[in-house]
């Protein structure tokens, strides 16, 4: 298997991919990236945190329009997870259609290689895909 590393920080890929926050110690509020301090308290203490693997769909757009090489058109959404914490993310394996996407509509993490270097290390990316 081909080396890989994360897109983002907060995606873990093993031994399951999962997304991981850092919680403050605090007031127990979940951020996806590095804090020096906590938005919602002040507090500096944090530790990581691993995250549900699957949520709901909260909100959503289709985006027509995209940087050069970006295919359109692709579903973006928010997602809340089983464990609280509110994502962003793109839906895969749904047509980017009002029809196929719905508010509530229930979603599981997957991965997916978003590019590979000169060297053949992967890029790894997050998405989220329909339950089923």
């Amino acid at each position: 298997m081909p080396a890989q590393v994360p897109v983002v920080d907060y995606l873990v890929l093993e031994p399951e991919p999962r997304l991981k926050a850092v919680a403050c110690s605090g007031c127990g509020a979940d951020f996806l990236t590095r804090r020096n301090a906590c938005a919602s308290c002040g507090g500096a203490d944090f530790a990581d945190k691993s995250l549900a693997t699957e949520g709901s769909v909260v909100a959503f757009t289709i985006v027509h329009r995209a940087a050069p090489g970006v295919a359109v058109p692709f579903v973006s959404a928010i997602v809340r997870l089983d464990d609280g914490p509110i994502v962003p993310g793109n839906l895969i394996g749904v047509d980017p259609t009002p029809e196929d996407v719905a508010l509530g509509m229930g979603v599981r993490l997957t991965t997916f290689v978003a590019g590979t270097d000169d060297n053949g290390v992967e890029a790894v990316a997050y998405a989220f895909a329909p339950r089923g």
